[in-house]
């Protein structure tokens, strides 16, 4: 337990740094729990301020955080406001120039940075490795930043992420006895079975929990069925004019459709831009910046943007195609109406026939052919390999190695003594594959006839909080 006296001197640190008077609930129980090396696991809606809740504690300690992060804009964001408070903090990824990198890597073996930022994939790279595994580097916790991604990502876009379970016991082997290494997963969403494997699969040790529900009263919702791509496109264009220059997100599945929807919203005479991840740095940091100053309306853009961005008065989100998950749809509506005035979310759907549109029928089919596919691939390539061994060797045999061990782990068949060595057991009893579940959640979400925010709470577990909204939110279209 804190002495009152050092819980003041956080307070007066958190002051400074941030400029505010005090937390905002469970914003101090989180920099307690951290501060005391505690496992968490913290479910917080967008905008609540998560970051500052592992960014404090970081600054407070001697040693280094580690910081995984999914997205190199999120990294930059977050690197660019901590450098500019003129704190220690640094990233690593694979836009980086080289002098950058250099640089670095020498401030974690000098023991200068409190707070890195790389992906899973980087954490996981041989000079990085070697780096963090040095005895006189300290590390004081492994934080997972928008951790959904583990779960979303991690079998088989993204599968280092499988691999993060093992990192702790790892890096303590090479430091001084006694030495610990807390590890804090912070999400906007994660439902039950999100969150139970979370806790397998980073092997978190009685985590603390902090569980807030993601419901905001500010923020309406509506979804609208339409017949044709033409009508697709048309009702998005009245949605928009409907709010004349105030700040949106369009959010859509691929670079493609983004690239061309934007091009025909510019022909409408609008001010926007496409956005997605196959652009260069210094255009995304542009457009960012564009519409985080209003020289851009809006953007059209992937699920690359707006994760750790704070624009307050974003007025309304229209969403061009459903995404896959409910998890992803409540993490982008979220980033509306964070100063706590009203804002709208729309999503526009396919009929359900798919007769006269089969776009969202078809992408989804694509989506869940591919997921079979490379889950049959996994299965046919655990005869061929070895009982146990390094992950190198197997991905110069296997081009689709990785993949396959990540999707093996998920079912319970392979088991990471550390990150980079398997054991295979091919007798192991395989669980149940969670993601279509979630995929017929989302497409249940779009034909209810329940309140949607009800419907929304009870998916992510809060029933208690779902009944207390009675007969109803008042804030979607069925209320």
């Amino acid at each position: 337990m804190q002495s009152i006296d050092a819980w003041e001197n956080v307070k007066l640190a958190f002051q400074n740094i941030w400029g505010y008077s005090d937390f905002r609930p469970p914003q101090g129980e989180i920099v307690r729990a951290l501060l005391k090396q505690q496992d968490a696991l913290i479910v917080m809606p967008t905008g609540g301020g998560k970051s500052i809740c592992f960014q404090l504690p970081a600054l407070l300690q001697t040693g280094l955080t580690i910081v995984v992060s999914p997205l190199v804009a999120l990294m930059e964001n977050q690197v660019q406001e901590l450098r500019e408070k003129g704190l220690p903090a640094g990233m690593l990824h694979g836009e980086l120039g080289k002098s950058d990198r250099a640089a670095t890597l020498k401030a974690i073996e000098s023991g200068k940075l409190r707070l890195l930022y790389l992906s899973p994939e980087t954490l996981l790279s041989k000079p990085v490795w070697e780096r963090i595994s040095q005895p006189q580097v300290q590390i004081n916790g492994l934080i997972l930043d928008e951790a959904h991604c583990l779960v979303q990502w991690g079998e088989t876009f993204r599968p280092a992420y499988r691999r993060l379970g093992a990192v702790r016991s790892a890096l303590l082997k090479s430091k001084a006895e006694g030495s610990q290494i807390a590890i804090a997963a912070f999400t906007a969403t994660a439902d039950p079975v999100t969150q139970t494997t979370l806790e397998r699969v980073l092997q978190l040790r009685s985590p603390q929990k902090f569980l807030i529900n993601p419901y905001r009263p500010n923020l309406k919702l509506q979804v609208k069925t339409i017949c044709t791509p033409r009508g697709r496109r048309k009702q998005l264009l009245k949605f928009i004019q409907s709010h004349p220059q105030k700040s949106g997100l369009v959010y859509v599945r691929t670079r493609k459709d983004s690239e061309e929807l934007a091009e025909w919203l510019q022909k409408q005479g609008l001010s926007t831009a496409a956005y997605h991840a196959g652009l260069t740095p210094k255009v995304r940091r542009t457009l960012e910046g564009d519409w985080l100053h209003g020289k851009l309306q809006f953007v059209v853009c992937t699920c690359a943007f707006g994760m750790g961005i704070n624009k307050p008065d974003v007025r309304w989100i229209a969403h061009f195609h459903p995404p896959l998950l409910l998890s992803e749809y409540v993490q982008e509506i979220g980033r509306a109406g964070r100063d706590g005035k009203v804002a709208e979310a729309l999503m526009l759907v396919s009929e359900p026939t798919g007769w006269l549109d089969p776009e969202d029928k078809q992408r989804q089919q694509f989506f869940q052919s591919q997921e079979l596919k490379q889950r049959q691939i996994a299965q046919q390539l655990s005869d061929r390999l070895p009982s146990q061994g390094n992950i190198e060797a197997v991905c110069r045999q296997f081009p689709q190695g990785e993949i396959a061990l990540s999707l093996l782990h998920g079912t319970g068949q392979v088991q990471w003594q550390d990150p980079f060595h398997y054991i295979l057991n091919r007798a192991a009893v395989t669980q149940k594959i969670t993601q279509n579940l979630a995929v017929q959640r989302m497409n249940q979400y779009m034909t209810t006839k329940q309140c949607r925010w009800q419907f929304i709470l009870e998916s992510f577990g809060f029933s208690v909080e779902a009944k207390s909204l009675g007969k109803g939110c008042g804030y979607c279209d069925h209320c």
